[in-house]
């Protein structure tokens, strides 16, 4: 699996809990505009909304694919738009259970290939505190440290 983007903002902002797959409804230049590495995950988020269909569709929003080429990119095409994800039934209602409970989010975590498939990675997450995120930055500022002295 080759990854393509990853989403280092989330990673660092929230404590992920579980982590799902799922395949991303994309048009043709999208593909070819993420297989070269233009996606950026930084902001996006994913919603659950309702269909005519007994289950919500699960959407990836704010996540920005620029054209594969600008010049010949369709008039109408928005970067920004709102891609459908597909997950199973029961990958649906486990999220949506997970939604109704307070302080979990859905987030975007990595974009890679699998077997020539663009997949998206997605995680259940808990928003951490800034005092955890302090303590996160100095306990790698002391690992590094010492790495840095076992090196000398």
């Amino acid at each position: 699996m080759k990854t393509i983007a990853e989403n280092k903002k989330a990673l660092f902002d929230y404590e992920i809990l579980e982590k799902f797959e799922a395949g991303i409804s994309l048009s043709g230049q999208e593909v070819k505009s993420i297989k070269t590495g233009r996606i950026n995950l930084k902001g996006c988020y994913i919603t659950l909304k309702p269909s005519q269909k007994e289950l919500p569709e699960v959407f990836l929003i704010g996540c920005n694919i620029p054209p594969y080429q600008p010049k010949n990119a369709p008039k109408e095409y928005n970067p920004q738009r709102e891609r459908k994800l597909l997950l199973k039934k029961e990958e649906i209602n486990h999220l949506i259970g997970k939604t109704n409970q307070k302080g979990l989010t859905i987030i975007p975590t990595r974009v890679y290939t699998r077997k020539g498939k663009i997949k998206i990675e997605i995680g259940v997450a808990k928003g951490k505190k800034e005092y955890n995120k302090k303590e996160l930055i100095k306990k790698r500022e002391t690992d590094r440290e010492i790495k840095r002295n076992l090196n000398y």
